[in-house]
């Protein structure tokens, strides 16, 4: 069910107020406050139990307003915003007045981009300022991409939720670096490498080039419960019958190359053979793991290219080493 008119004015309202609303994006549901308002921001970081260093990315509804919200706009970040604005992308910019310091958790940069889904652009539009938002899940945990997922996991701390049905990306955006002299991808995701270099008609520099913190660069994130461990291709069957046999209940991601094969494992999905089909799929897969009672997922990695280099991203994430609890 799609929010409507009355809950995008109630969830302006909210954010005026100071409140928390979860909306929904192109890429996955948002976690939002006032970016204006320090002690707004502050609550998202206390709901997700986010460290206060970890910055937010602030939602704008045009790419008009950027200078609103930065220092100063480099003739290549216009040109990254005209091409993909509305889309999955963020940009990064030294931090104009307006956005405060808590919401780039203390840095001089900040993270903006104009999100393609029309229920967020709806409340950007009604709240009449910029949206600082996280992803709408606990902290590390599996990216919320459907209003339910969101109150599953956040229930009563978030005043408003607003309904935009099933995120169509299905993984976050693409932060580049656009504050030094060679823009940098500094996390993969919803738009591809390739269609940026296309547009800018060079290379991007590797995200292991720049010092700039920017969100989804924590070790384990994205993370189910459930451990998940990655190998090759051709071995996810034979780990996973190996570690069922062990006594784990095993979920499996079985590569399309690998479609029909029987296995002998708690849970299996198939992986689809689109890599935009997998991008959307892919938490609402791991989310279904957790669900079944999974203690341990196999999966193997798609060739790092288009879409495929944020889905490794995120599933090398997943499986990264867990803070003690």
């Amino acid at each position: 069910m799609t929010a409507s008119t009355s809950d995008i004015e109630k969830a302006a309202d909210a954010l005026r107020g100071g409140g928390l609303v979860a909306f929904p994006t192109e890429t996955v549901y948002g976690l939002g406050a006032n970016a204006e308002d320090p002690t707004a921001v502050a609550r998202i970081f206390h709901v997700k139990g986010r460290p206060p260093a970890h910055p937010l990315i602030v939602h704008i509804d045009a790419a008009e307003r950027l200078d609103d919200w930065v220092e100063k706009v480099p003739d290549t970040a216009r040109v990254l915003a005209e091409h993909f604005w509305p889309g999955p992308l963020t940009l990064v910019l030294r931090r104009g007045h307006r956005v405060s310091l808590e919401a780039t958790g203390g840095l001089e940069t900040v993270a903006v981009r104009v999100p393609d889904h029309p229920v967020a652009l709806a409340l950007l539009s009604a709240f009449g300022g910029g949206v600082a938002a996280p992803s709408a899940n606990r902290f590390g945990s599996v990216s919320p991409t459907t209003a339910g997922h969101v109150r599953a996991e956040l229930g009563d701390a978030v005043e408003v939720v607003l309904d935009g049905g099933p995120c169509q990306v299905g993984v976050e955006s693409t932060i580049v670096d656009v504050t030094g002299e060679t823009p940098s991808i500094l996390r993969p995701g919803g738009l591809t490498r390739e269609d940026l270099e296309s547009v800018l008609g060079h290379s991007l520099a590797s995200v292991s080039t720049s010092s700039v913190r920017v969100p989804g660069q924590h070790p384990s994130h994205y993370a189910p419960r459930a451990r998940v461990v990655l190998v090759e291709p051709q071995n996810v069957v034979a780990e996973a019958e190996h570690a069922q046999e062990r006594g784990h209940s095993v979920g499996v991601f079985l590569p399309p190359t690998l479609a029909g094969v029987e296995v002998n494992a708690h849970a299996v999905v198939t992986v689809p053979d689109s890599t935009a089909a997998y991008a959307r799929a892919l938490y609402g897969f791991l989310r279904e793991f957790d669900q079944r009672g999974c203690d341990l997922i196999i999966a193997s990695l798609p060739a790092e290219e288009g879409l495929g280099l944020a889905i490794a991203n995120r599933l090398r994430r997943a499986a990264g080493p867990r803070p003690s609890r």
